[in-house]
Parts: structure tokens; sequence; C-alpha cells
């Protein structure tokens, strides 16, 4: 089996053969495979020595015939051996130091050399027992640091801590030098990379699809004017975690035509081609030998490709044209879509992960096949999750393989598409539901558009059959509803169906006037009636206004023709045999009003599956602490895998002891907390502050507007008070916020800046010091959710009731003993329901309740609070800044209009919040119970286990089942 530097391959069973062994839910077995002499091909069987695996010797086999693993571990000096190998021998900097850079990347390398033995073998497990495999197709990954994440899963830590130590470094201070992977930006991507860990601890057979953004979204910098965007330099030095495979790499194509060939097949060609290239990141399970892999494309053209001629006739820029159009198809995540070239890269960003991935997915499949390809199993051997719309294209990508390629008709290839591939929807925001240009999707992808249309098409037909019978109104409003394409007539083979019979004809004009429900709108008619009297002098200037001289044309106000689109949503529901939401009301949401006709037309294609956070990750190894005190009190470490038992906390919540400990170890995480504020913002905090803490995307409906609105009612209120009044009605606080606002969205970096203003002031009044401060965190990412989560006390998830679909930041800060205040909305209603009602701090408006709110608001009947018109009028006072805020205080005034009229509902749910904040307060002077509750919200955690969330996948979509590498 081949390894990266020197990994030195496991034996068993004697020096001639080696075992994997294996469970489903109904065997257990032994798979023995041969070894085979050295760089033998095709099998990946040949292996290095290392110095690093010199120790590791044959497993000891315990009664019952099941191997201890345990001596696989190698100890602390094997790893400082390996660690000054990798430093002399896999060299990135140069030899004279040792400083922390150069032992952070020989460290990693060190550990992959571990990882790359679990991962050759997981690869060899599932190539040779051809089992079913999910693939999570996902435009983000957050990831985070990887290092102690795999140290952690390899059970190595206490070694690695040792090794670096004989080395002269602390761990800590080694993996800080990683830069997180700017791979993702929110929850959508925090998810996908939480999935991946369980499936790899949970053994399941799977893979991750990603982009190789070689600058990430962005790196946020907080200046006096707020956010400021620079680019990512993660790979600046190269990641020690990834592996190129310069074999696997897959032809993508743009633009051209499409043609019918004399064999009566249809043709893409012509255009802009160019290569997806793999790379691969190990995903280690957590006290497994299970690694499965995050295989993430780059996108280049051959070297052939550049224009050499060019180049020297001094046009440099041309020379590079077909270089720089692929290259910076994975520069950025999420590139502004406000120009047509922007939305063009994001077309081809979309396109590149599907059909690279495809292309993937299919070659394994035939390799795997052997001479026996039967293209009906491919669904029995390949299940494809979408993580939201971006990876809509799938379904148009593999029906064009499988027809064009393959040589499949289209039944068989549309059976296959809709069995094999799923759809997650993450959202309930129009604007979120992705619709394309139908031009623009026309010229990027010719053959794409085609096979949409076609599936549009047979959509009509099948909405038309089921719901023939209903009044022509109500049919129409479905197919405008439903159909895929936007704006389109209807198909010939369908349109006559709506064609209203009455139809009057002048035989004396040129006029036929058609009374088309279907393409009314598209229509002018003009009604010229030539039959009315001559003009005469008695009419009075009104009439003679109103006559219109039949003899002279009147030219008809031009139509306004609406931009045809492709929605992909739509897309991803019928072609896909399962849409899941991911909480309980997102999911009724989704099945009662997004995808309403959908739901009726289809019930069952619609799942919840409410998302989870790995308890890896966002217990074991960023709470160490609290670690420590789950495992004394439930008596044992399986409440990592089994996070069930954290229940088993409810028992012990008013024993003193347990909130002592508790106690302490919230505070411990807090000093940690207090000198990464004063580096990162240059503000010093009191740890014994209640820390209040709002970290996610920065966006209207999440209403940070509304948190930081809350806080300067509180402020006003403290300077109308004498200083021991203060002191007696307010709990000291740090209010923390976290999270960038995308580059182009001008309201959101408003509120950036707003916060940034009101911290400015508040942190520098000497009249409130230590009793309120406000800090905004800069470039706000998963290593600093690390640091934060486990530190706060109160964390807020205040959104819009029925706007968030789930959100997984709830569920990582309940595990933390963190308590909520929130709304009922996304998983909030959930966790509320398992932490127990008395355990959160709920308030606002709830989402049945919303659109009549709206509709009040239209009315002109909403009342704004007293207390909220105060703040308004204390913020344009210029108590903050003379920085002109009328736009963003703008956007909750008014009845109605486009960024006005409050439509996220911040002066409505105001007096509920801030009367809500004062019994936070309250309830935080009890020391006592403060901590029952926080212990509370951590034993109701253990349903919000990402764990949970895969064995439900898997089981109820993809149908695939564990498989251990042993």
């Amino acid at each position: 089996m081949a390894t990266a530097n020197g990994a030195h391959l496991f034996n068993h069973c004697g020096s001639n053969s080696r075992f994997i062994h294996f469970t489903s839910r109904n065997t257990t077995s032994k798979l023995f495979l041969t070894k085979t002499s050295h760089f033998r091909t095709p099998k990946r069987s040949f292996h290095v020595n290392n110095i690093l695996t010199d120790k590791i010797h044959h497993p000891i086999t315990k009664q019952g015939g099941e191997s201890d693993l345990s001596c696989f571990a190698p100890d602390a000096a094997s790893i400082t051996s390996s660690i000054k190998y990798h430093a002399e021998f896999t060299p990135v900097f140069s030899p004279e130091r040792f400083e922390l850079p150069k032992a952070f990347f020989a460290t990693a390398q060190s550990v992959r050399d571990s990882l790359l033995i679990n991962w050759n073998a997981t690869y060899d497990v599932y190539e040779k027992l051809n089992m079913k495999q999910a693939y999570y197709l996902s435009m983000e990954f957050l990831q985070g640091r990887a290092l102690l994440n795999a140290i952690g899963n390899l059970e190595l830590t206490g070694a690695f801590a040792e090794a670096l130590k004989n080395l002269g470094h602390n761990l800590e201070n080694v993996a800080s030098q990683e830069p997180d992977a700017a791979l993702g930006n929110g929850g959508l991507g925090r998810l996908a990379s939480c999935f991946l860990d369980s499936l790899a601890t949970l053994n399941y057979p799977a893979w991750g699809y990603g982009l190789r953004y070689k600058y990430g979204l962005f790196k946020q910098r907080i200046t006096k004017d707020g956010q400021e965007e620079v680019a990512e330099d993660w790979l600046e030095i190269g990641s020690p975690w990834e592996v190129v495979r310069n074999d696997v790499s897959y032809p993508i194509k743009f633009y051209g035509k499409v043609s019918t060939g004399s064999d009566g097949k249809r043709y893409w060609i012509g255009g802009e081609d160019i290569k997806a290239v793999a790379y691969d990141v190990p995903i280690p399970g957590y006290k497994t030998r299970t690694t499965i892999s995050l295989r993430l494309w780059s996108t280049q053209v051959p070297s052939a490709d550049f224009n050499l001629s060019a180049f020297n006739a001094g046009e440099h820029t041309k020379a590079c044209e077909a270089q720089a159009n692929a290259e910076k198809i994975c520069y950025i995540l999420y590139p502004g879509d406000e120009s047509e070239e922007g939305k063009i890269l994001r077309l081809k960003q979309q396109y590149t992960l599907c059909s690279a991935s495809l292309q993937d997915i299919i070659s394994r499949f035939e390799r795997r096949s052997g001479d026996r390809i039967k293209w009906e199993e491919f669904p029995e051997k390949v299940a494809v999750q979408m993580n939201d719309t971006h990876p809509t294209l799938c379904i148009p990508e593999l029906m064009r393989i499988l027809i064009d390629l393959k040589g499949l008709n289209w039944n068989e290839a549309w059976n296959i598409t809709q069995r094999t591939v799923a759809y997650t929807n993450h959202t309930v925001l129009p604007e979120a539901l992705e619709k394309w240009s139908y031009e623009l999707m026309q010229k990027l992808l010719p053959r794409h558009v085609e096979i949409i249309g076609a599936i549009d098409e047979e959509l009509v037909h099948e909405i038309v059959s089921k719901y023939g019978s209903l009044d022509l109104n109500k049919l129409e409003d479905k197919l405008t509803t439903m159909r895929i394409l936007e704006n389109f007539d209807l198909p010939s083979s369908v349109a006559e169906f709506f064609i209203n019979p009455e139809i009057s004809v002048d035989d004396d004009t040129e006029t036929v006037e058609v009374h088309d429900k279907v393409e009314a709108s598209d229509k002018v008619v003009t009604n010229d009636d030539d039959d009315t009297g001559k003009k005469t002098s008695m009419k009075t200037e009104a009439s003679a206004e109103k006559d219109i001289d039949k003899k002279t044309p009147v030219s008809p106000e031009p139509a306004v023709i609406p931009l045809k689109k492709v929605r992909m949503a739509n897309l991803c529901v019928v072609g896909g045999h399962a849409v899941n939401g991911v909480a309980e009301i997102h999911s009724e949401i989704v099945k009662e009003e997004v995808f309403k006709d959908f739901y009726e037309l289809w019930p069952e294609k619609f799942q919840n599956k409410t998302n989870g956070v790995t308890p890896r990750r966002w217990i074991r190894f960023c709470n160490p602490p609290l670690s420590a005190i789950i495992t004394k009190w439930t008596g044992t470490e399986e409440w990592v895998l089994k996070t069930e038992k954290l229940a088993e906390l409810q028992k012990f919540a008013d024993n003193e002891d347990l909130q002592n400990e508790w106690r302490e170890a919230k505070r411990s995480n807090k000093i940690k907390v207090v000198p990464f504020l004063k580096e990162k913002t240059g503000y010093s905090v009191v740890p014994d502050a209640m820390f209040d803490i709002q970290v996610k995307r920065i966006h209207e409906y999440k209403r940070q507007l509304l948190n930081i609105f809350g806080i300067v009612y509180r402020y006003k209120k403290m300077k109308e008070m004498k200083a021991a009044e203060r002191k007696t009605n307010f709990v000291p606080r740090v209010c923390i916020f976290g999270g960038k606002a995308f580059a182009t969205y001008v309201q959101a970096k408003r509120i950036v800046k707003f916060i940034t203003d009101v911290g400015a002031t508040i942190n520098h009044d000497p009249e409130i010091g230590d009793l309120l401060k406000v800090v905004f965190v800069p470039d706000y990412n998963v290593s600093v959710a690390e640091l934060l989560i486990p530190a706060s006390d109160l964390s807020e998830h205040i959104s819009t009731a029925g706007m968030e679909a789930s959100g997984t930041s709830n569920m990582k800060f309940a595990m933390n003993g963190c308590i909520q205040i929130g709304t009922l909305d996304g998983a909030n209603v959930e966790v509320r329901e398992e932490v127990g009602e008395e355990n959160f701090f709920l308030f606002g408006a709830q989402a049945h309740e919303i659109a009549g709110l709206r509709k009040e608001r239209a009315d002109g009947k909403f009342v704004p609070d007293e207390r909220f018109e105060e703040v308004k009028e204390f913020v344009r006072s210029g108590a903050f800044g003379t920085y002109n805020y009328d736009d963003l205080i703008g956007s909750l005034e008014g009845n109605e209009g486009f960024g006005r009229a409050d439509y996220f509902l911040v002066g409505k749910d105001f007096p509920s919040y801030i009367e809500c904040q004062e019994k936070v307060d309250e309830a935080y002077r009890d020391q006592k119970r403060w901590t029952k509750m926080s212990i509370l919200n951590t034993a109701g955690s253990y349903k919000f286990s990402s764990d949970r969330a895969i064995h439900e996948y898997a089981k109820d979509i993809w149908n695939i089942e564990a498989v251990e590498i042993a």
C-alpha cells in the first residue's frame, strides 16, 4: 500500500498476509488480502519503513480473537524522531532554526504519516468490498484547524505534547501556527465538516467533495470605517494535510454548442476546456482506523495552453488568458455576483464541483464494477447528497454523462438520477433559493439547458396529469409555482389545454383577440374600432380628449418582458428522491410554505433531519476542563461517542461539588479569552463579568441590530443612574460579537460599523468601567469559536422567527453549558424542549404570527414602543460618533418600500427582548440557579450530536451500512 513520506504498512497474521475487519448490521467478517511484492501495480501494496513507525509492532490478539490496537500507538520518543525527520527531510523552511512555524509543519507531517496508514487501509476496504458509498457535495467545508483534532482522534495528544516538549515547544503554541482552512463561511460549511467527522467516526463509507479556494471568502479586518476585506493566505506556504492526486483529473467544458451527430446523438462541442485536479484531505474518525477523504478540486489548464508566441510578442495578458480563466474559478468562495462576470464565475464554480465530482464517482463505479458494468445498479452503489442548491447541476450533469457518454436512453438515465440524488434545503429566504438567468446558463452550459428543459416538460405533463381536473386558474397557479423554468410559455404539447374557447374575431378589422390564460401577460393586444362617427365641432374639450381617431394607429405601451430563469431549488426537488429540512420547524415550513405544492404531489420525498455538531471538536477537544468534569461525573468517556450519556448529568445538577467544579471550569475558559480579546481588539475585560456572545454571519434576519440596540438601551439607562444604582440594577457584562458581512451586503456592513462605534464609546466611558463592554472580534472563524464558546455564559440566537433554517451554533453553545436567549426559530425550538423551558430565555413573535405582523405594519397600524424610539433618537443624537446612521435606522421605519418597514421585526420584538434581558440579569445574580441551568443545558444537548444526524441520513436517505477498518 502506497504511503507518503515513508509511512510503514502494518502487517498482520504473519508475514504474508494482512486482514481488514469490517462489520455491517448483520455480519462481522475478516477480509484477508495477500501481500504483493513492492511496487507491483495496480495494488497499492508497497511499504517503506520510517522512524515514526519502526517501533510499531504487530497487534496483540486479545481473548476472543479481537486485536488490541493500543500497540499501534507510537510513543513520545518515536514521535520526537519523526518530527525531527520531517524537519530535516521534508523541509519547507530553511534548516538553521526550529521555530514555531517549522515545528507546526514537521509535526503535521508526522501526524499525516499515521493518518496515511489508516487512510490507505480505508481506501482498500472500500475498493475490495465495493459497498454503497455516500458522497457529500458542498460549496463549503468550514474545517477549522486540523492538528489537535487529528491527534485527538488518534488518541495521541499526550504523546505529541511530550514529543514537542522534548524539542523545546508547547503543543498548544505549535497548534496555534496552523491557519484555518479557508473553505467555508458559516453554518453550511461547518455542518458539512461535522458530518464528515461523524461519518468517519461511525465507520460509514463516504467522501466529501468541494472546491479548493485559494483565497477563501476573505479575511476580515476591523478599522475605524468598519469592516475591510483582504484575501485569505491559508495556502501561501502550502498545507501539510492535503495530498495532490496528479493522476486524478477530469475535463470540464464551458460554452460551445450542441449539435446532432449522424448517429442521432447530441454532442457538446467547442467552447472553453479546463481540467479539475484532485487534492485530498484525510478526515480521521475518533477511536477508529476509518479515515475518509475530503476531495477538493483545483482548476487549471495544460501548459500547452500558455500562448508562448503572444508572450514573446509582449502580449503577456493574452498569453496567460487561458490559465487565468481556469485558475480564477477556485480563487474565491462566493465571488461578488452583481456583475455579469461575477455571475458567470459563480456558475462555473458550481458546475466544476458537480462535473468533476460526478466524473470521479462514475469512474470509481466503473472501476469497481470491472467488466460487468450494470448502470441500473448505480443507485445501489452511489448516494449523492446535495448540501443546499449549489450542487444542483449534479442532476443535469449526471443525465448528460449517462445519455451522451454512456449511451443510456432518457428513461434509464432519469430513473438512475432520481434514485441517486438527494437534496438538503437550508433556507426559507426566497432570495436564497437560487435562480439563474436562463440566457446566461444557455450560453455557458448549452447541453444542460436542453436537459433541464426536457425535465421541466416532463414535470409539466405530470402536474397536468395529476391536477388536470382543477379549475384552470388553479392549475395555472400550480404550474407557475412548480415549474423549473420561470417566465416560460408552456410546452406546445399542453399549451392547447389552457386556451379559452372564447375567441372574438372582427372580420372588418385586422385584430384578433385571444383570451389565452397562459400567454396573455406576454402579449400586446390592440383594439382599433373604425365604427364611431366623425368628429363634430359640438364636442366638449373633455370629450374631444377622449375621442380617438380610429384611422390613426395608437402605439401601445411596450410590454415588460420578465427575465427567464432556472429555479434550482425546484430542480432539486424534482430530480432527487429525498428532500430534507434541517430542524423540525424548518421542515414543516418547507412542507407547508416553501415547497407546499411539491409536498402535495410527492409527500414521500420530504423528511426532517435536524442538524448536529460533532462532540469531539465542540466539547472533547475545545473544552478540556468541562470534558474532564463530564467524564468524572458520568463515570465514563463513552459520552464522546454516545452523547445520550450526557443526560446523566441531570441527576447531579443540584450537587454543590459539581456546581463548584462547573463554575471553576467556566472561569478558567474565560480567563483564556481575556488576553485573546486584548490582543485582537485592544480592549481589556474582566473574567467575572457575564460573557454575552453573538457570533454568526452578519445578516439582518439574524438581528445583530436587535442585540446592539438592546445594549444601547442598557448603556443609556446606566448613564441616567448614579454609580451605586448602576451596580444594583445591572450585572456586569462583556458583550462579544463576531461574524463576517458579505462584501457587497451594504446594510450588514453598516451593522458591523455601528457595533464597533458603540463599543468604542462605551469601552472608553470611565463612568461605566467594567460594568459594560462591547467587543467585536475580527475575522471570526472555527478556531475563534473554539475559544469563545467554552467561555460563554449567555449566547444570543435571536433571528426573526421562521427565518433561520436550523442554526448549529446554538447546539455548540448548549453542549458547553451556555444558556441561550432566543426566539422560537430553527433548532432553538428543539434546544428549548431538550434543555427545559425554564433553562432557556424565550422572547419574541412566533413564526405563525410573522405574516400578520408585517401586514399590520403595511396597514399603518403598528405603534412602536417608546423605548425603541428612545434608542433611535439616542443614536441620531451623535452619542456614538459623527457617522450618519440614517440609512441603518431608516430600515426600521416607514410602512412599506424596499429596505424599509422593519421587515425583520426588530422594533416589534424589542420590548420583549429587553424585558427578557432583565430576567437574564436576575438569574445570573443567583449563581447557584445559573450553574444548574448551565449543567442542564449540557445534559440536554445530547440530541444535537452530528452522529445522531448521520445515522438518520445513512438509514433513511442513503441506505449505507457501517464498515469498520480493523
